[in-house]
């Protein structure tokens, strides 16, 4: 990204480009910055020369500590921007519109907090961003359809179960009218015994 485009994703994330107060804090970037050499040469840091040709931080810290390389930083390179080497460390003047990744620093409660952003290549962010995305809706149509299917079962197994209780139902219903007319049959010979014995006597 260019320096421009690095202050503005700096800023989105709550942050600014991060100054270099001391030594330490420098060993400790250039540590974590070599570990992406071979994703970008440098990274953008948030000193810039205002109109009157000072250099600042963004930030507002005291320019109290700097690593330049030799022969830097040149007094007739006014609109040009800072970057720090992701191998050695040192500071290089180079055009803002150079595509560079870029270290963000966010204030925490009392100290600070590094954040490494490393955003070598616009593009591959977003072809990842595209990629987060269908991977993302894929996962929402694979939980909608497993949905669809839990729904489709438990309608069947309930469907299912109520045709066998009406079949039950049925069968019962069956047994049940057949047994009656065997009843009336074993009544109508009784009573038949009985008018034959009446007719007897």
């Amino acid at each position: 990204m260019s320096w421009a485009q690095s202050v503005t994703q700096c800023i989105q994330s709550g942050g600014m480009l991060t100054s270099v107060e001391d030594p330490a804090e420098s060993n400790f970037l250039v540590e974590h910055a070599d570990l992406y050499t071979s994703k970008t040469s440098g990274f953008w840091i948030g000193i810039y020369r205002n109109v009157k040709g000072q250099l600042l931080w963004q930030d507002n810290s005291a320019l109290d500590f700097v690593n330049w390389s030799e022969g830097q930083p040149s007094e007739d390179q006014l609109d040009y921007c800072v970057e720090l080497s992701a191998s050695t460390g040192y500071w290089s003047i180079l055009p803002c519109s150079s595509q560079k990744g870029f270290i963000c620093k966010k204030p925490k409660t009392n100290s600070f907090l590094f954040a490494l952003y490393l955003f070598t290549d616009a593009e591959k962010d977003k072809a990842n961003g595209h990629l987060n995305m269908w991977i993302l809706l894929t996962l929402v149509l694979i939980i909608l359809l497993g949905m669809v299917f839990m729904i489709y079962f438990a309608f069947k197994t309930k469907t299912r179960s109520d045709i066998a209780r009406k079949e039950r139902w049925c069968s019962r219903q069956i047994e049940y009218s057949h047994a009656l007319p065997e009843r009336d049959n074993e009544s109508d010979s009784t009573s038949n015994k009985e008018e034959n014995e009446h007719s007897v006597v």
